[in-house]
């Protein structure tokens, strides 16, 4: 079963980081990387599914246009709130029950996929498809190791993902960052006309 919106709750009434995505080296360099592998220098509309206290939607709003950041957790945006700019819209719900609907050029999958079973996650990724913009992007990056709680581990949740084209992958021992485009593209040097 996916894990419900009190299991996040849960989470948050422990601490307002649980699992302290605004201070670990470990985060911030995951999210670089994530940003760094992004085809794109700036996207249009963007979609953050699971975003938490808002440490990468902060930054997202740097590279688009408008972001729609959602989390299950209304103590999770309160948070969020504090660090995102206005033009951030956040919305509490989960995906794929809460989904808002697209078109979207850019879809983040940041550490949530795990947290569905296979039916919800074959949902959510059958809306992704459906909402993403002609040439979008999909960036997926998921913890690697077991966890109990979890219905999924990453990898089972980017062996899915293997139904969309993939521009980059980034596999280390503790997490799996991949770049899909489920339209095809061009690789960012031809896009760039250096090809």
């Amino acid at each position: 079963m996916s894990l419900p919106a009190s299991y996040f709750e849960a989470m948050y009434a422990g601490s307002c980081d649980p699992w302290e995505f605004a201070t670990r080296w470990y985060e911030q360099r995951k999210y670089a990387l994530t940003l760094a592998a992004l085809p794109a220098l700036r996207y249009g509309r963007a979609l953050e599914v699971g975003c938490s206290v808002g440490v990468l939607t902060a930054a997202l709003a740097d590279r688009c246009d408008a972001v729609l950041a959602m989390d299950p957790s209304a103590a999770a945006l309160a948070v969020a709130r504090t660090r995102v700019p206005p033009s951030v819209e956040l919305r509490q719900g989960s995906a794929p029950a809460n989904w808002p609907g697209g078109p979207f050029d850019l879809v983040v999958l940041s550490e949530v996929g795990y947290y569905l079973d296979r039916v919800d996650l074959e949902a959510l990724l059958e809306l992704v498809e459906r909402d993403l913009a002609v040439g979008g992007t999909v960036v997926a990056c998921h913890w690697r190791h077991p966890v109990a709680d979890y219905p999924l581990t990453g990898d089972q949740v980017h062996e899915a993902l293997v139904r969309w084209p993939r521009l980059s992958r980034l596999e280390e021992e503790d997490f799996l960052l991949e770049v899909l485009v489920p339209g095809g593209a061009d690789s960012v040097a031809r896009r760039e006309g250096l090809l």
